[in-house]
């Protein structure tokens, strides 16, 4: 079986923040890493090379899993496993605190949820 190509990294999450180009990028990364930080409890970690990750755990999906929450959301994309934002303005802030909530409620019911 091939090893996750998704790992931790030691790069400096404040830094990586600070140096996201252009500047509303850089403004949105910075609100997004607060409001991750404040829902989740956990501190952030860069996995390989540009992905910042905030608690970690093991996991094993079965296929068929399916839901609706994201219609008050805003204006946003859904990928396989992501949620894509062009501007934090975009959405509501207040239903992004709700989505990642539930979220790791919902994932804690399933594996165990860890600090980095």
């Amino acid at each position: 079986m091939a090893e996750n190509r998704t790992q931790p990294t030691d790069v400096d999450v404040v830094g990586f923040l600070a140096a996201v180009e252009p500047e509303r990028k850089r403004e949105d990364a910075l609100r997004l890493d607060a409001l991750f930080r404040r829902v989740s409890g956990f501190q952030p970690v860069i996995w390989r090379p540009s992905l910042v990750g905030y608690g970690r755990y093991h996991y094993v999906y079965k296929s068929g899993r399916e839901g609706d929450f994201l219609g008050r959301l805003g204006k946003h994309k859904l990928g396989a496993a992501c949620l894509y934002i062009n501007k934090l303005a975009d959405v509501d802030e207040e239903v992004l605190v709700e989505l990642i909530d539930a979220g790791l409620r919902d994932l804690a019911t399933h594996w165990p949820v860890e600090a980095n």
